[in-house]
């Protein structure tokens, strides 16, 4: 009988500021489906006064690159970077003095990992640009969309959620945090020229006492608009319904580590725009629309070409699961632990 890795995986992200956003949903998943594998015994490390050396290998399924949260112990450590955005683009993301020697120390300790794990080949790529760390140390492993997300045939339930959010009949959707990589404004340029009714969810829209600051500047823009409707916090549960009611999903970022919701959206029946750029062609493949005017008024208006793209964008959507991403973070764990 081949003996279980003992694994201890760091649950920070389900207890803190991350729990509702994509690295704490990143976590709870890919936890639960590793749990389902019998060849590994995952345990969760809350607190670091437990016997860490009973672990064969540690697991961060996190990167924070300005926050000393990284600790590499005498077992093989393996480190989630989702991505390094705001290293990659530092004219927009400013760290400071503090910030940067955070950073040095982040990085010094992330060389000395056993393995690296990322979500895109695209943050692959960048990872190795920017921290020097050998290609053959970093493996991608694609995030998926849950199987709650698919079409609901419950009309009187998307009614329900419709009047909850006092949603139009027709409406674009963006789901996420609003920084300099989503492209926030010019996603609401175009809705208001076009007069299509623009829907943000994600609590970052309506977030009290903001700080004036280069990385809130967009967040900022935004929360002075009327317009769109900002509908704050929307429970996971609910967020399939907001997909299915939407009549198109736009994902317009500069940059993404992966691009989770458009994933979703697809998975839901939901047609996508994004733009065509970074991690985003590895998620949507042939299945979504480019980020321009003529694309929202295809979908908007040509009922043929939004029936072939939610066809194409369901079949897209099938080619991710989490037990697959849960299966490839084990083959990192093989692998190192060999």
């Amino acid at each position: 009988m081949i003996p279980k890795i003992k694994i201890g995986f760091v649950s920070s992200p389900l207890n803190n500021q991350n729990k509702v956003r994509g690295v704490g949903y990143y976590t709870k998943k890919l936890y639960e489906n590793l749990s389902k594998i019998k060849t590994l015994e995952v345990n969760l490390i809350k607190n670091w006064n437990l016997k860490i050396e009973n672990y064969d290998l540690i697991h961060y399924p996190f990167f924070d690159p300005f926050n000393l949260t990284l600790k590499i112990f005498k077992q093989p450590t393996v480190v989630t970077v989702h991505d390094l955005i705001p290293l990659q683009f530092k004219k927009h993301f400013p760290a400071g003095f503090k910030g940067n020697l955070k950073w040095l120390i982040q990085l010094y300790h992330l060389r000395r990992a056993a393995a690296i794990i990322t979500v895109s080949q695209y943050s692959k790529k960048i990872i190795h640009q920017i921290t020097h760390i050998p290609l053959n140390k970093i493996f991608v492993t694609y995030l998926a969309a849950d199987s709650t997300f698919k079409p609901i045939n419950n009309k009187s339930y998307l009614q329900a959620i419709k009047a909850k959010y006092h949603l139009p009949d027709k409406f674009v959707l963006f789901v996420g945090d609003i920084n300099w990589n989503k492209n926030i404004p010019s996603l609401v340029k175009i809705c208001q020229h076009l007069n299509y009714p623009l829907v943000i969810a994600g609590s970052a829209a309506v977030q009290k006492n903001v700080p004036i600051h280069p990385w809130t500047k967009d967040l900022l823009w935004l929360q002075q608009q009327k317009y769109p409707l900002k509908l704050g916090f929307v429970p996971e549960t609910e967020l399939p319904a907001l997909f299915n009611l939407a009549t198109i999903y736009c994902q317009p970022s500069y940059a993404e580590g992966f691009g989770l919701p458009p994933l979703q959206a697809m998975a839901c029946g939901c047609p996508v725009i994004c733009r065509m750029a970074t991690s985003l062609p590895e998620v949507v493949g042939s299945a979504a629309l480019p980020f321009s005017i003529d694309s929202f008024q295809k979908f908007w208006q040509e009922k043929k070409i939004r029936e072939k793209y939610i066809k194409l964008g369901l079949d897209q959507a099938k080619n991710f699961s989490w037990e697959k991403t849960a299966r490839a973070t084990m083959e990192v764990y093989v692998k190192i632990n060999s």
